[in-house]
């Protein structure tokens, strides 16, 4: 199957930056206090005795995926980017880390108790979205729980026209609405429970969406 033009744009682009970016990406402690907040109301829903691991998809250096597991959640990280998960392995060798990606997850049906995609879904064209949560839907166990948050607008498609660091990337950002978010989420067979919609501060131009929702028992 040949993979999706998106996919290998945004490997190439976070293999490239990787360095850079686990250098500057923020601390989970550093965080806003909503997005610790709820990275926090996340852990207590899919820490045990609830069942099944807990997917960091889109891990990158993981740093979340560490912090979840600081909270006691049995997490475990998925990234298209192998240099990623290079250095996630390497920070982190306790943790398991591996290369994949959310079109196609190498996960079993019902296998996971939870779902984090954290700023990752934000890369995918509107059109694959339906693909990526049948993914999300059919990953999770009943009554498995997902938080997705990133940016979100009002459908703008935006193409990165300056390097990161030293290095030119070429991956693409839909920012679509949080009702249409909320919609593709419920059509994949998700109960959304929870919207919460943060407006730019501290020197970001971009609105974040965070969602929490469960498959059905």
């Amino acid at each position: 199957m040949t993979e999706p033009s998106h996919l290998t744009a945004v490997r190439e682009s976070y293999d490239a930056v990787a360095a850079d970016y686990a250098r500057r990406v923020k601390e989970p402690a550093e965080l806003d206090p909503v997005s610790r907040a709820m990275l926090a109301a996340f852990a207590d829903l899919v820490r045990p005795p609830h069942p099944g691991p807990v997917a960091d998809l889109g891990c990158g250096p993981g740093k979340v995926t560490a912090h979840l597991a600081a909270l006691g959640v049995p997490a475990f990280g998925v990234d298209v980017s192998p240099r990623m998960i290079e250095l996630a392995r390497a920070a982190y060798p306790e943790l398991r880390f591996t290369v994949g990606s959310m079109t196609a997850l190498d996960i079993a049906d019902g296998e996971l108790g939870g779902i984090l995609a954290y700023y990752a879904t934000h890369h995918t064209p509107p059109q694959w979205l339906p693909t990526v949560f049948s993914e999300f839907h059919r990953t999770l166990a009943p009554g498995g729980r997902l938080m997705l948050a990133g940016h979100v607008g009002g459908g703008e498609h935006l193409h990165p026209t300056h390097a990161y660091g030293d290095h030119p990337v070429s991956y693409a950002s839909y920012l679509l609405p949080p009702d249409r978010i909320a919609e593709l989420l419920q059509r994949a067979g998700l109960v959304v429970t929870t919207r919460v919609v943060q407006e730019p501060e501290g020197g970001s131009k971009r609105q974040v969406g965070t969602f929490l929702a469960y498959k059905p028992e």
